[in-house]
């Protein structure tokens, strides 16, 4: 019998924290009284209203087991019974080890875990890795986690007026924490991906490792202009990519597409061929959540009851590298 994987359900853990764009850019221009600053500048440029602020004490595992936990209770699946357990997040609670087996620990899970990381595109490349898995026999049962606390690495002093353009994105990040359950099935789930990259890129968003030169954390610097640069002839090569599945965009019953502002996504939408009507904003009221964002909207889906059984889905990711990809499913 020929052995499917599915995407069994999705949930988040969205933190009570809130700060208001204006609150963001009231803290900039007091850590940089000499750089000017127009009022509202969040919002026009970005289309920030808010985003979601973690506690101080809580790690990026926190947030991931929280998700996690929402998971297996609305499946009711037993931790004993995940054979394995991704973290895919950017940020991670240390160096060494890997940031899955804080997760692992706090569900009581005895499964193997690892991390997998490729920017906001982390989540996409864990179904991929879950859906091969899953279909050779290795595992039935894959856990997806993810979490971010990017808020952390907002810019709120700059040595530069020049680099207030590199410095904004960092203000209209979100923290928040998701999870997926993958498993084995009979029927065909995820149908398909594909993966690409301009490799060449990798330096129009960055986040220097600390460790890597003997130096303090570097700062969250993004040239939104570079990175939209950076994404040259991938847009074609997705629309390839489904072209080769035979899946056409207006036969998505849902799209969901990497949020990292509002501007960004009608862009990313024309990328893909879908008018961004069809896609459920998250961005305004959370942030720029990294790799949650794809789980964020089809939990959201779920929750509202935009998602049902037998529906086709597309989740399109655009990561700093670059990398663009897609994962297609049936729901």
């Amino acid at each position: 019998m020929t052995v499917h994987s599915s995407i069994v359900h999705a949930a988040v853990h969205v933190p009570a924290g809130r700060q208001s764009a204006a609150e963001a850019e009231d803290r900039f221009r007091e850590g940089n009284p000499g750089v000017p600053m127009s009022r509202g500048v969040l919002q026009h440029m970005y289309g920030l209203l808010e985003r979601t602020v973690a506690p101080a004490a809580d790690q990026p595992s926190d947030l991931a087991a929280r998700a996690a936990r929402t998971v297996l209770e609305e499946t009711g699946t037993d931790p004993l019974d995940v054979d394995l357990l991704l973290f895919a997040g950017i940020l991670a609670d240390m160096e060494e080890p890997a940031t899955a087996h804080v997760v692992a620990d706090k569900l009581g899970l005895r499964s193997p875990v690892f991390d997998v990381k490729n920017a906001c595109n982390g989540v996409l490349n864990a179904l991929e890795i879950a859906d091969a898995f899953i279909r050779s026999g290795q595992y039935r049962r894959i856990l997806v986690t993810t979490a971010e606390v990017s808020t952390r690495e907002s810019r709120w002093v700059i040595d530069d007026p020049a680099d207030v353009i590199t410095a904004l994105p960092s203000l209209s990040t979100g923290d928040l924490g998701s999870a997926l359950l993958v498993e084995a099935s009979e029927r065909p789930g995820i149908i398909g991906s594909r993966f690409f990259a301009n490799s060449a890129g990798w330096q129009a968003a960055t986040l220097p490792n600390p460790y890597a030169n003997h130096r303090t954390l570097g700062h969250l610097r993004i040239d939104s202009g570079q990175l939209v640069n950076s994404f040259g002839g991938l847009p074609e090569k997705v629309r390839g990519g489904l072209h080769d599945l035979g899946v056409k965009a207006g036969d998505l019953d849902l799209v969901c597409i990497h949020q990292p502002s509002v501007a960004f996504t009608r862009v990313a939408c024309e990328w893909v061929g879908v008018d961004p009507d069809r896609i459920l904003s998250t961005f305004p009221a959370h942030g720029n959540v990294a790799t949650n964002t794809l789980p964020l909207q089809l939990a959201t889906a779920v929750r509202t009851d935009r998602l049902r059984r037998g529906d086709l889905v597309g989740l399109f990711g655009f990561a700093s590298g670059a990398s663009a990809g897609f994962v297609i499913c049936e729901w």
